[in-house]
């Protein structure tokens, strides 16, 4: 027997009896398992004041901003602050070449200049409930996957609808810990949403893609929106009687500014972490999907920065998409290279040698989990055969060219033409037709074009040739591999292809016509072959799902008194710290803060990245920074080690008072392998300051009427935070 001493750090999942206060995504609704080590550090609030359905508490100031995006209330008028890349898509959906509010800005000066964004929501949480036992009712452990999977769909539904209270609110059970817990979700939801002011993206996207992902950073990524209701505080739909909201709660804004130690939570929707993935999942995110993703996207960007660079209208229509594509592009970079550096496989496979050490040890426990990870290992073999299928699916087809999605919204309309059912293609054509100018509003036919013959000419060279469609295998013959020709052709013959053919076809749809359209057949000729190919993963996916719920389940068992967190989900949690600089390298050191020094350092007029504002340099060289300066220097952004992810973009950085002290908007380039590895020494949030939002909105925009409607504090907490050390546990591990 070889017996080998594995030393496991608490930032390892499932092991160590203790966690870092910087690490953990938790339930606001569980936080006073919590709430001791938080007031150590310097909380002076209670578990009650952060969550409660009984009173107003911070979660009622804090919402799902559109479908992405975490915003916070910070006016008793139902302002709301969010990331300037979360409005983006709002901002640029009202910008015009007359009124171009991305490069100029937009400040309403009275609410009656207030825009209306259609289609943008905004979602309260009203509360949440632990119904695993609701959920898992009738579920036995002898029972299949897919028999499971049903018993709990039917259950969910239940709760769901009785939850909704008829409509009143939207409600979702959803899966925690691998599904082994349910939680219920209740939101009230808010469909009149206003633009109040946005910075130019010169100054809320300084840096743009080169300093993405990267610290120091000097962006003021912040955007100003408004929630209003019907007279009665109730959601309705656009109204110019709908008043402003009168919110539960909303967050007071401290400008006293922050020092390194000082304690501080993030409140947010992180929308997706796998800190549970096993060293087979790694593996295949290393050596395969994460670039192949990078791979796609880098042509995908180079060719609507080819259709954008000349144009300036096209540049506006396509601002959005390709930030969009740019942000995870570069995350995949980044994530490849730190799950690579920080040799995240080898300590997941410790984590499994561990574990099965354990059950070895336990055999009641490993006659009930023995099978976890073999389940695992056997998925992942059979899963990697069509990962590349699966990624170029849905990265060069369903987000690829745009007329391969916008034909396939016609499914519905294919099959209503089928049923010949008038009433159905009344409803139909209805639909599409109330779509069609939004879509050709910020649609480019030479970019799109050019994307076709790209994206089905890299499917073709990379895919297995019995994963294609037939299709595509057809028109690589008939246009002898000449993509370029092959896109031409189905813009020639396709209706999708612009407006006016679209809406002559809604006229007067034909089903003939329909089924012989190049870009129709295209795309669902694709989602069939992807449809037999989930067929064919189908045992492989519920092997996973079964040896995922398995894992998750002992690793619970083996540390009973171990606080958990589960993996996020795009719901409200909860991650508390400090604020905090770092050592991203031997011999370098970065500061925990940046200031207006580091703008006027980057400046390149040359460079769209790196332009400065002429007001703002005014400022700047005038030092006229007003009450939000420190001295003579006026601070940006800030660092802290809190765990977040995408989704908490836009949430508040709130102190141990419940004041806000600024909007979390990023994470560091150094720890990239976070959603699946927490480096406690290397992970951190960056945050842009209050005190640079505010500046900017009164200094530089003059729209003192919002200062007017929040309330500023210009004490700092005085309690200060005290040092957490890290847990070690030493585990000797015994190997056959």
């Amino acid at each position: 027997m070889k017996r080998i001493v594995i030393l496991l750090f608490a930032l390892l999942i499932g092991f160590g009896q203790g966690l870092r206060a910087d690490e953990g995504m938790w339930i606001p609704l569980l936080i006073n398992k919590n709430i001791a080590e938080m007031q150590k550090l310097g909380l002076k609030l209670t578990a009650e004041d952060i969550y409660s359905i009984n009173h107003s508490s911070l979660k009622d100031a804090v919402v799902i901003f559109g479908g992405g995006c975490t915003g916070e209330i910070v006016s008793p008028e139902g302002l709301l602050l969010t990331n300037h890349h979360c409005g983006f898509g709002s901002i640029q959906k009202v910008s015009t070449e007359v009124n171009n509010y991305l490069d100029d800005g937009f400040w309403a000066m009275s609410k009656a200049e207030e825009i209306p964004i259609e289609g943008l929501t905004v979602k309260f949480l009203v509360r949440m409930e632990d119904v695993t036992g609701s959920v898992l009712k009738n579920v036995t452990d002898d029972m299949d996957e897919v028999t499971r999977a049903e018993t709990i769909k039917k259950n969910r539904e239940v709760l769901e609808k009785a939850a909704s209270e008829d409509g009143k609110y939207s409600a979702v059970a959803k899966p925690i810990f691998g599904g082994n817990d349910y939680y219920l979700y209740v939101y009230e939801i808010f469909t009149d949403i206003r633009l109040v002011g946005a910075p130019p993206v010169s100054i809320g996207k300084f840096g743009a893609d080169t300093d993405n992902w990267m610290w120091p950073r000097h962006t003021g990524d912040f955007s100003i929106f408004r929630v209003y209701t019907s007279a009665d505080g109730k959601p309705a739909p656009y109204s110019k009687d709908n008043v402003p909201m009168k919110p539960k709660h909303f967050l007071p804004v401290n400008i006293a500014g922050v020092e390194k130690g000082d304690f501080a939570m993030i409140m947010g929707n992180p929308g997706r972490t796998e800190r549970y993935l096993s060293s087979w999942g790694v593996d295949l995110a290393v050596n395969l999907k994460n670039m192949t993703i990078v791979n796609i996207r880098e042509e995908k960007l180079r060719i609507m920065k080819e259709g954008m660079d000349t144009d300036d209208k096209v540049r506006l229509q396509y601002a959005s998409k390709y930030a969009r594509t740019a942000n995870y592009w570069k995350y995949f970079i980044g994530q490849t290279k730190g799950l690579k550096r920080l040799k995240v496989k080898e300590n997941k496979q410790m984590e499994e040698a561990a574990f099965e050490a354990w059950l070895n040890a336990n055999p009641a426990a490993n006659e009930k989990y023995g099978e976890a990870l073999p389940l695992i290992e056997d998925a992942y073999e059979t899963l990697e055969a069509y990962t590349l299928a699966a990624i170029y699916f849905s990265e060069a087809v369903r987000r690829g060219p745009e007329i391969l999605g916008f034909a396939n919204r016609f499914k519905g309309l294919a099959d209503a033409l089928e049923s010949d059912s008038t009433e159905k293609i009344k409803q139909q054509t209805g639909w599409l037709k109330s779509g069609v100018d939004k879509y050709f509003k910020d649609y480019n036919q030479p970019i799109d074009r050019n994307l076709l013959a790209a994206m089905m000419q890299m499917y073709h060279q990379n895919v297995p040739l019995d994963q294609q469609p037939v299709y595509l295998l057809e028109m690589d013959k008939k246009f002898k591999g000449n993509y370029d020709k092959y896109a031409e052709h189905v813009f020639e013959k396709s209706v999708f292809a612009d407006k006016a053919r679209v809406e002559d076809f809604l006229a007067n749809p034909s089903k003939k016509k329909l089924e012989k359209d190049p870009a129709y057949v295209a795309v669902r000729a694709f989602y069939d072959k992807y449809d037999e190919l989930i067929k064919r993963t189908k045992d492989a996916r519920e092997e996973l799902d079964k040896g995922h719920r398995l894992y998750i389940a002992d690793l619970r068992k083996m540390h009973p008194d171990k606080n958990f967190y589960p993996d996020a989900n795009f719901t409200m949690r909860l991650t508390y710290g400090t604020v905090q600089d770092y050592y991203p390298a031997d011999a370098i050191h970065y500061k925990y803060y940046t200031t207006m020094d580091g703008i006027m350092q980057k400046e390149d007029p040359d460079n769209w990245e790196f332009i400065v504002p002429e007001k703002l340099k005014e400022l700047y060289e005038a030092r006229d920074f007003g009450r939000y300066g420190d001295g003579d220097k006026m601070p940006v952004c800030f660092l802290t080690n809190h765990d977040i992810t995408g989704g908490n973009s836009g949430s508040p950085v709130i102190n141990g008072n419940g004041e806000l002290l600024g909007l979390a908007f990023d994470g560091n380039w150094e720890a990239m392998s976070g959603d699946i590895a927490f480096e406690p020494e290397l992970q951190r949030t960056i945050n842009v300051d209050i005190r640079y939002v505010l500046f900017i909105i009164d200094k530089f925009a003059g729209a003192g009427n919002l200062i007017d409607e929040m309330t500023l504090v210009t004490e700092k907490p005085v309690i200060k935070s005290g040092i957490i050390g890290t847990a070690k546990t030493q585990i000797e591990v015994v190997v056959d």
